[in-house]
This record gives structure tokens, C-alpha cells and sequence, in this order.
């Protein structure tokens, strides 16, 4: 699909790898809502690129249904998601000198990085197979993130872990449920880019993982599968070859 005049919705777009991917789709033509829970730093990005920017919550389908609405009224259906919406938190281990893993954090990071991911994902595809195909058929495409700790994780980040497992697990899934209907699914799986949420971490984590990142590429490769039609069901780890240690 070639983005240029066509709606797309970037959820997390206030920040990070969301605003980073709101900025290219702009770039490249598209007419983009930025959703987020920051209505400065989202209403900031959206006005930068001349958008238009809905506060939302993507855990919650009122709150989510009306701002996909607001971009629906602003620029017509959307035949682009990015769900880069994500929270994370402090390093804790599943039982340690404090006792076990709080349950209602390990909640709560699944619920906006899993379940916020498939309300997001549901809620935009459902409009896309109702809108008039394009070339080659082609109505619409969802790009998710993971992780690459979805595979590959240091000690204490199990709910994220969980989180973005379960991302990369759904999408096949979603690929094939909506393949018939015109619609692709993606997720990439990127390595330690410096967002905000990886500022949570410790200083010398960070700058080791840093270090390990040399090509962060993430906007570029959102542009390259919503262009690709054969990109489809696959989970994309955009790493630049980073491999986490482990720490005891």
C-alpha cells in the first residue's frame, strides 16, 4: 500500500517509537490521528504533522471507539494502524527479598501491552473490511510491537515479557482471520531503543543496552510493510543483531 493520502492511526503516538512512526506516515502522505493518554505530548506530535490527536486509553473500548471516531470524522476510514502503546516498569523479579511478584502490576502490564494491543487491532480492522478495496485487493494493514524480550529476556521483566509474547503469538492468528478480508498483520519486534519507557531502567542497564543498538529503524520498516503486500502474519525482529545478557 502506498501510505500517501490514505487515514492511519498511531496509538502511543505521543512519544518514542509512536511519535517516531506518526512523523514518517506524515512524511509519506498519510492523514494521521495520534492517539494517547498524554493529551501535551500527543496534541504536540499531532500538531507538528498536521494531524489531529484523540485522547484514549487503548485498554478501554468507549474511550478507544470514540477517538477512532474523532480520526474517522477528520480524515475518513483509517487503512493504517500502528498500536505502538505500551507501558512498562521498575525490573522485578518473580520472588525475591520482597516477597512475590505483585500480582496487580503483572495485571496491569498485560492489560494495556496484550489486551490494549487486540482492542486496538479489533477495533481499526473492523472498519478496514468494510472499506472499498484497493490494488491487488489490499484494504488495510495493522502493524503491532513486541519485543525482542518476547523471546529473549532479562531477569525481572516478566509481565512485559508475557505482554509482548502474547503479542507476537496473536499475530498469525490475526493475519489469517482477516487475510480473506484484505486486511495484513505484522508486529515488530524491536531491540533497546531509547523511548521514554526505557528510561524507567536503571543507568547502567540503559547504556548497555544502548550500545547494543546500532541501526534503530523502526519508523522506516512501519512504511516498508504497510508497502510490502507479501508482509504479512510475520513477527519482524529489528534488533540490529542485539542479543540481551543475563544478569543473576
Amino acid at each position: 500500500m502506498n501510505v500517501s493520502g490514505h487515514a492511519a492511526i498511531v496509538t502511543g503516538g505521543g512519544s518514542g517509537l509512536g511519535a517516531a512512526a506518526a512523523r514518517a506516515l506524515a512524511a509519506a502522505g498519510a492523514r494521521v490521528l495520534v492517539v494517547d493518554t498524554d493529551e501535551n505530548k500527543g496534541a504536540a506530535v499531532a500538531n507538528a504533522l498536521g494531524g489531529v490527536f484523540a485522547r484514549a486509553d487503548i485498554t478501554d473500548e468507549a474511550s478507544l471507539t470514540a477517538a477512532l471516531a474523532a480520526g474517522r470524522a477528520a480524515h475518513g476510514p483509517a487503512r493504517i494502524l500502528v498500536n505502538c502503546a505500551a507501558i512498562g516498569g521498575p525490573p522485578i523479579r518473580t520472588a525475591g527479598k520482597n516477597g512475590a511478584y505483585p500480582l496487580d502490576v503483572f495485571r496491569r502490564i498485560v492489560e494495556v501491552n496484550l489486551i490494549g494491543a487486540f482492542n486496538a487491532a479489533r477495533l481499526a480492522a473492523a472498519d478496514m473490511i468494510g472499506l472499498e478495496p484497493l490494488d491487488q485487493n489490499e484494504r488495510g494493514v495493522i502493524v503491532l510491537v513486541s519485543s525482542i524480550n518476547a523471546t529473549d529476556a532479562p531477569v525481572g521483566t516478566v509481565a512485559y515479557t508475557a505482554a509482548k509474547a502474547g503479542v507476537s503469538g496473536m499475530t498469525l492468528t490475526i493475519a489469517r482471520d482477516l487475510a480473506p478480508r484484505g486486511v495484513r498483520c505484522c508486529t515488530i519486534a524491536p531491540g533497546s531503543f531509547e523511548t521514554p519507557m526505557l528510561r524507567l531502567a536503571p543507568k547502567e542497564f540503559l547504556d548497555e543496552l544502548l550500545k547494543q543498538v546500532p541501526f534503530p529503524e523502526f519508523a522506516r520498516l512501519v512504511l516498508q510493510i504497510c508497502e510490502n503486500l507479501m508482509l504479512n502474519g510475520t513477527v519482524i525482529r529489528l534488533d540490529g543483531a542485539v542479543r540481551h545478557f543475563q544478569t543473576r
